[in-house]
């Protein structure tokens, strides 16, 4: 894939501004931690990208499919570089830091439906699979390699060199796609208002048995992994008696999964969209979420959760590559902004009802409901799916 000049700069870009994003989530967390004293202070910047992401999306979902996918993602990369730098040199106040961490997540909330829908103008469909487990694994290895050397340089040098090194991240994306030939077709001329747009794709997705099928999944997915991701630490804690190493090997035994997940998929070829796998990848997270829920020694644990990487990875590559394939392009933009907006709104209310159901019943409450969650997203979509493939092939 490397050898096609237009993915080989989207992916250099892409992995550029991941590194960027690793810095920004770990410094930022490492900042706040320090200046409130109160883990209520970090998942503040959770719940201030959330609200981002509600409020933005609607807007930039029309936004993207109006304008040159290029253009959007090198407007966003250059207003993060500005907010980043603006961190560099202003961190000292907590408002401040809040109020320019929300427009790093506004940034964030125009690229992503941009790349996504500019992939597919890049590469041929049966590569769509292949092309974003390049991104998805490029992706994964920053997060590992970067997230301690963003913590030890932030914590050595001062926060000021970490936030620049952020801002010089999102300046190096933007030049790797500045003057990039994309190969997509020129954005309709339209008079039509953003509320109809977003109606438009709105319709969509109430039309299309697929489409419904992946927002259902979406949404329970994203009610089950608010509170479970959230709360993974929690588990550590109470029924596995581990913290510190153990808890990071956990987090480790994640991203190899992670990592795994896309090479096993570019094994099943043309197989790797379907409906099977892409919702099979639900089933598995939901199984591991039992598993976590019942065992109490942490070998097990950390097996189960390089199953559960395998199952975000693969799912996360699959769904991406289905909506590249099947929704036309003149509505990308809109509905990948839409599925960022189900899965935030979601998020948001697992994030609420975890902590309280973790505080009444346990933590092995929210994982055995977590999984229980995404077996349901599994078994729905699997059938929803299925019914629009026999509805196509009667038509």
């Amino acid at each position: 894939m490397l050898a096609r000049p237009g993915y080989r700069r989207l992916w250099a870009a892409r992995t550029v501004s991941q590194a960027g994003d690793v810095m920004q989530l770990t410094t930022l967390a490492l900042l706040i931690f320090q200046m409130t004293g109160a883990g209520l202070g970090v998942s503040g910047l959770a719940l201030a990208e959330i609200a981002t992401v509600l409020l933005l999306a609607p807007v930039a979902g029309p936004l993207v499919d109006r304008w040159p996918r290029v253009a959007v993602m090198v407007g966003a990369d250059v207003w993060r570089l500005a907010a980043a730098a603006a961190l560099a040199v202003r961190h000292d106040d907590v408002a401040i830091v809040y109020a320019l961490a929300v427009c790093l997540s506004a940034g964030s909330v125009f690229f992503s439906p941009a790349a996504n829908s500019l992939l597919p103008s890049l590469v041929r469909e049966e590569e769509l699979v292949a092309a974003n487990s390049g991104i998805w694994s490029a992706a994964v290895l920053i997060q590992v390699a970067l997230a301690p050397v963003a913590g030890l340089l932030a914590t050595t040098a001062g926060f000021e060199w970490a936030f620049a090194a952020n801002a010089a991240s999102f300046g190096l994306s933007a030049l790797l796609l500045r003057g990039m030939r994309s190969g997509e077709a020129p954005p309709p001329v339209t008079t039509t208002t953003m509320w109809k747009q977003r109606r438009q794709a709105l319709g969509l997705l109430g039309r299309d048995r697929l489409l419904r099928a992946l927002a259902v999944a979406q949404a329970l997915a994203a009610l089950s992994a608010g509170a479970t991701s959230a709360l993974l630490v929690i588990l550590a804690a109470d029924q596995l008696s581990v913290t510190g190493a153990g808890y990071g090997f956990m987090l480790s035994a994640i991203a190899v999964g992670a990592f795994c997940g896309p090479l096993l998929l570019t094994r099943l070829g043309s197989r790797a969209r379907s409906p099977r796998v892409l919702f099979g990848a639900f089933g598995l997270r939901g199984l591991v979420d039992l598993v976590l829920a019942t065992v109490t020694a942490l070998p097990a644990a950390v097996a189960a959760l390089v199953a559960y990487g395998v199952g975000t990875s693969v799912g996360s590559v699959t769904f991406s590559s289905t909506l590249q394939s099947h929704v036309p392009e003149r509505l990308r933009g809109r509905v990948f902004a839409a599925f960022d907006l189900i899965w935030q709104s979601m998020r948001l209310a697992s994030l609420l009802l975890g902590g309280v159901l973790a505080d009444t019943l346990g933590i092995r409450a929210v994982f055995y409901l977590g999984g229980l969650l995404l077996l349901a997203a599994a078994l729905t979509g699997a059938a929803a799916a299925g019914r629009s493939v026999r509805v196509r092939r009667g038509a």
